[in-house]
């Protein structure tokens, strides 16, 4: 059954349909339905909100117009991330008219931050609840029912929901995320998530390789580990007197199974270590690939958005990443027209980018977030026009160094994790690389879930077109 309607996540990740293991969405008398936005990390808070319903006697639809819960769980990272859950509201307003009973919620990072400026604003959102606060929801839908509006939104030092069993959502049965910590100590000037998801805490080691285990023996070939900065990952097992890293963590994890791809995101570049890049060359299923986001070239931009390293700092443990694991893919997160960003700036962005030349690349302009750091120090005093024009030249050079990286791998072969069919044509099928790139091929007698040699014959600037050559 799939649940989770995926607006702004990965393209590869859509989904097919998927049923909860032992469970009937017939048999309850009442239903949610949930729509996600933005980042992994909403989407696996989403996982933990259905168990926590399904728990309590909610059953799941497909159908908005046929649910007595409507849930968003939204982002505050990016201005059009909210612009989009603000405009998503008012295309329920109408159900809700023809439905009186049915109740509205907002979730996650922008239910925190605009707290009951929801309900005043949006006169059909009933409830408020933020990433810490997805336990008390059997109470708050109850006080909700009785017309009151309900709002939670209290941060947490300790909560991690280790002890919930999420419940898989918009699943192809073969990929996961499992959430492995949460909040951010980072304080980056440009970012909310400190605010909206609280300071760091890690889960229980155990609860995490457990999690992974069961996934595996349900079937899952391939987990990501998730956190805002999985590299300050630290656990302390009291009882065995240790502190457990993420390099012992991700071990543990790639000791499950041979046959259990693992991978991770996101990696602060500041906190990544070599035990870590030493780990993923010792372990053949930890995939090679690392999410670095840089942000911007310039070492003076950088020092504004308090990323706590500098430009030549960035460049030395990219050629650190490729000494060690020379095929490593690499993306990154790029921001242009943050506060004070010169053309010298942006050409320095330009010319990381060049030196990089990354696989992928996230690029926005910067939109300034009430409440953060940059918003009460800087001016916002880069235009749109200008913004928008740096956005534009970074995503054109982006796309040469996306297709000359495609272009390299034409010729060689991968082992590739099939992980469904592919949306353009059903007698095709789709994984992707140890890299992370995305790969076709025809179906022939294949099936998901399993692992295959691809020759890579041709490709586009976004995907690898190939055949299989040995079956595993």
């Amino acid at each position: 059954m799939n649940l989770l309607i995926n607006k702004e996540h990965d393209e590869t990740k859509q989904g097919e349909a998927f049923a909860p293991t032992g469970r009937n969405s017939n048999n309850f008398k009442k239903h949610f339905y949930i729509e996600s936005y933005g980042c992994a990390m909403n989407f696996a808070d989403s996982e933990v909100v259905a168990s926590i319903l399904l728990d309590n006697g909610f059953g799941a639809t497909l159908n908005y117009k046929e649910a007595d819960l409507i849930f968003i769980n939204t982002c505050s990272i990016r201005e059009k991330a909210e612009t989009t859950v603000r405009k998503r509201l008012t295309e329920f307003r109408s159900v809700k008219k023809e439905r009186p009973g049915l109740l509205v919620g907002v979730l996650g990072c922008m239910a925190e931050r605009l707290k009951a400026k929801f309900i005043e604003e949006e006169k059909l959102v009933d409830l408020v609840v933020g990433p810490d606060a997805y336990r008390t929801l059997p109470g708050l839908i109850k006080e909700a029912e009785t017309g009151q509006k309900t709002v939670n939104v209290l941060l947490s030092r300790d909560e991690t929901y280790a002890d919930i069993a999420p419940i898989r959502l918009n699943s192809n049965g073969v990929t996961a995320f499992v959430s492995i910590m949460r909040g951010c100590n980072n304080m980056c000037s440009f970012c909310v998530v400190p605010f909206t998801r609280g300071r760091e805490r890690s889960r229980d080691a155990e609860s995490v390789i457990n999690e992974c285990k069961t996934l595996f023996e349900d079937g899952y070939r391939e987990v990501t580990l998730l956190g805002q900065n999985v590299d300050s990952y630290h656990w302390v097992d009291e009882q065995k007197d240790m502190v457990v890293t993420f390099a012992m963590l991700l071990e543990s994890v790639a000791l499950i199974s041979p046959l259990l791809r693992v991978r991770f995101s996101t990696s602060h570049p500041k906190d990544i270590t070599d035990d870590v890049l030493y780990t993923i060359v010792k372990y053949e299923n930890i995939c090679n690939y690392i999410h670095l986001p840089v942000q911007s070239g310039s070492s003076r931009v950088l020092q504004m958005m308090n990323r706590t390293y500098s430009r030549e700092w960035y460049i030395a443990k990219v050629n650190r990443i490729r000494e060690l694991i020379p095929d490593c893919g690499l993306s990154t997160d790029m921001i242009t027209g943050f506060c004070t960003e010169t053309e010298e700036d942006h050409q320095q962005s330009l010319s990381l980018m060049e030196y990089c030349k990354y696989d992928l690349a996230y690029m926005y302009f910067y939109s300034e977030r009430p409440g953060t750091l940059a918003a009460r120090r800087f001016e916002d005093d880069v235009s749109l026009d200008v913004k928008k024009r740096r956005l534009q030249e970074m995503i054109d050079l982006h796309r040469i160094h996306s297709l000359q990286s495609m272009q390299r791998d034409v010729g060689k072969t991968f082992k590739v994790l099939i992980e469904g069919s592919s949306k353009k044509n059903q007698d095709e099928l789709f994984g992707r690389t140890d890299q992370n790139k995305v790969v076709v091929f025809p179906k022939e007698n294949l099936n998901k879930g399993e692992y295959v040699q691809i020759l890579i014959t041709s490709c586009t600037a976004g995907t690898l077109l190939g055949k299989p050559v040995i079956k595993q």
